[in-house]
């Protein structure tokens, strides 16, 4: 095994020691993040400057919103000093999000991470995490019926640019 691939290992066993410590609701996540820890969400999910605004703009809302939390990550990979995956959670919407009260239905939160560690913790973390798709499963349209899925479907033309058939 090269340096690179054993990098490559390194990265994604440390991202995945994070990933049972969320799943196992740890509160102490310092051991898995470095001391110069950032998290930058899509909209709607914000960025944190530091585990602590981690901890408390997303991690302890998220389980205030969504208990029973079940994370089914579908695909990891590793390259070098970064990993990243994509999945869902599965969980029950039981406290209040996004100005929706809570339903107790089950939903599916879809989530792509990227991680770059750094002396074995994880330093960035860009995430997308599809809170359209959950708003969309709590009954509100975000895009207001102007989704493009609706091109998909065949509800719609979707627009083609000028001279181009």
């Amino acid at each position: 095994m090269s340096s690179y691939d054993e990098k490559s290992a390194a990265t994604l066993a440390a991202v995945k020691r994070m990933e049972d410590g969320l799943a196992a609701n740890e509160n102490d996540m310092s051991i898995y993040f470095h001391e110069d820890f950032k998290w930058r969400g899509n909209r709607g999910c914000g960025t944190k400057n530091s585990l602590a605004e981690f901890r408390s703009n997303w991690q302890l809302p998220l389980r205030a919103a969504f208990t029973d939390r079940d994370y089914k990550t579908e695909k990891f990979m590793a390259d070098g000093d970064w990993a990243a995956c994509f999945g869902h959670i599965e969980a029950t919407h039981s406290g209040p999000f996004m100005g929706i009260a809570p339903t107790g239905k089950r939903v599916k939160i879809p989530y792509m991470d990227f991680w770059r560690v750094e002396d074995g913790r994880i330093a960035d973390n860009p995430v997308s995490v599809d809170f359209a798709s959950v708003m969309h499963q709590l009954g509100v349209d975000v895009f207001g019926g102007e989704g493009w899925e609706a091109y998909d479907n065949q509800e719609k033309q979707p627009p083609k640019p000028e001279g181009q058939i």
